[in-house]
C-alpha cells in the first residue's frame, strides 16, 4: 500500500456509498421552483405589470393520474385582428425544476390564440398561464393539478 493511503473498510465504503445515494436522491428535490420563483420569472418578463384575471382559459386536469404526461391546453379570448391580438402565452409550474415550462408566440395570422401540449409534473403544484396582448395588457389563469402517480405522489 502506498504511503499516506488509508485502507478503507467495507463499512466505510458502504456508508460513503449510502451517503452518495442519499445526496443523488435529494438533489432533484432541492432544485424545485416555488411560487416565489414563478413570480420572479414573471417579473423578469414583464416588470411590475400585474396581470388581470379573465380572457385566459387554462385546461388542465384537477387530478393527474400520471404526472409524466399531463395535458395542458390554453385558449385566450381575442379577436386576433391586426390591432388587437395575443402576442404570447407563457406557462409556468411552481413545482418543477425550472418555473418556465413553455412559451407560445402568436400573430394576427394565427386566427386563434390556442395551444396544447403535455408536460411532466413531478408533484402536486400550480400551473400558471400569462397571456401578453398586443396593447401590453396581461391576463392570467391559475389552476392546481394534483399528481397521484408517475411523480412523487403528492
Amino acid at each position: 500500500m502506498p504511503f499516506g493511503m488509508a485502507r478503507s473498510s467495507r463499512r466505510d465504503v458502504l456508508s460513503k456509498g449510502g451517503l452518495a445515494l442519499l445526496v443523488a436522491a435529494l438533489a432533484p428535490r432541492m432544485a424545485i421552483a416555488d411560487e416565489k420563483s414563478v413570480a420572479d420569472e414573471i417579473k423578469k418578463l414583464f416588470g411590475d405589470k400585474k396581470p388581470e384575471a379573465g380572457r385566459v382559459k387554462l385546461d388542465v386536469p384537477q387530478i393527474a393520474e400520471n404526472g409524466l404526461v399531463v395535458p395542458v391546453g390554453v385558449d385566450v379570448e381575442s379577436p386576433m385582428s391586426a390591432d388587437n391580438y395575443v402576442k404570447a402565452v407563457h406557462i409556468f409550474a411552481d413545482g418543477n425544476p425550472s418555473p418556465g415550462v413553455v412559451s407560445y408566440k402568436f400573430t394576427p395570422a394565427c386566427g386563434k390564440a390556442s395551444a396544447a401540449t403535455r408536460m411532466r409534473l413531478a408533484q402536486t403544484q400550480n400551473v400558471v398561464c400569462i397571456a401578453e396582448m398586443s396593447d401590453g395588457k396581461l391576463f392570467s389563469a391559475k389552476a392546481e393539478v394534483k399528481v397521484t402517480i408517475g411523480g412523487c405522489g403528492g
